[in-house]
C-alpha cells in the first residue's frame, strides 16, 4: 500500500485541500511545490495550467516531471541555514506532509501580492496513529495560525483527526497575502 506520509509515486491522489484552495492562485501563476517528493502535487498544478518550481533534496522521483513545458525541477536542502530561493516570488506554494519551521519567514516573504499559501502537515496527537510521532514534526494547535496571521489573510484552517486515507491528525490552513475576504473555493 502506498505510504501517505511519504508517497512514492505521483498515482497517489493529490491531496483534497490543495485541490480544492489551488483555485485561489492566480491563474497561470507560477507555484513553489515545496518538498515535492514524488510530484502528486507538481503534476496536478502544470495540469491546471500554472508554471511550477518542484524543489526537493531528493529530485529521482520527479524525473518523469523532467523537460515538461513549465515545470521547473530544483534540487535543494530545504533544511539548511540557506533559503535556496532567495529573491524568487510566487503566485502560490504548497507544502504536504513536511514541516520545517525555521523557514516560515521565507515562505511567507516568497509570496508575490495576492499570493497564496496552502500548508498541510501533521498535527499534536499524530503520535497516537503512527508516524512522525516526534513533536519536532509535529504541529501544535493553533501552531499554523499564530505564524501566519500576523503576515496572512487566513481564509481556512483546520486542526483535527481524520480516518481516510489513514487514521492520523492534520493541520491545515490556506492563507492569502493581502486584504481579504476570498470568495470559497
Amino acid at each position: 500500500m502506498p505510504s501517505f506520509d511519504r508517497p512514492t509515486n505521483a498515482a497517489i491522489p493529490p491531496s483534497p485541500w490543495i485541490v480544492r484552495f489551488s483555485a485561489l492562485i492566480k491563474q497561470g501563476g507560477c507555484v513553489l511545490d515545496v518538498a515535492a517528493g514524488h510530484g502528486r502535487h507538481a503534476w496536478m498544478l502544470h495540469g491546471a495550467g500554472f508554471q511550477v518550481v518542484a524543489v526537493d533534496i531528493d529530485i529521482s522521483g520527479l524525473e518523469y516531471l523532467e523537460n515538461k513545458p513549465k515545470i521547473e525541477i530544483m534540487a535543494a536542502d530545504l533544511e539548511s541555514t540557506h533559503w535556496p530561493l532567495e529573491g524568487r516570488l510566487f503566485d502560490g506554494i504548497v507544502v504536504t506532509n513536511y514541516l520545517y519551521r525555521p523557514h516560515f519567514p521565507q515562505l511567507i516573504s516568497a509570496l508575490n501580492h495576492g499570493g497564496v499559501l496552502i500548508f498541510e502537515t501533521f498535527g499534536a496527537g499524530n503520535e497516537y496513529f503512527g508516524r512522525p510521532r516526534n513533536p519536532n514534526f509535529l504541529m501544535k494547535p493553533g501552531e499554523l495560525l499564530n505564524l501566519l496571521t500576523p503576515h496572512l489573510h487566513i481564509v481556512a484552517y483546520e486542526h483535527g483527526e481524520e480516518t481516510t486515507p489513514r487514521p492520523s491528525v492534520r493541520q491545515r490552513i490556506c492563507a492569502v497575502k493581502g486584504d481579504g475576504p476570498y470568495v470559497l473555493p
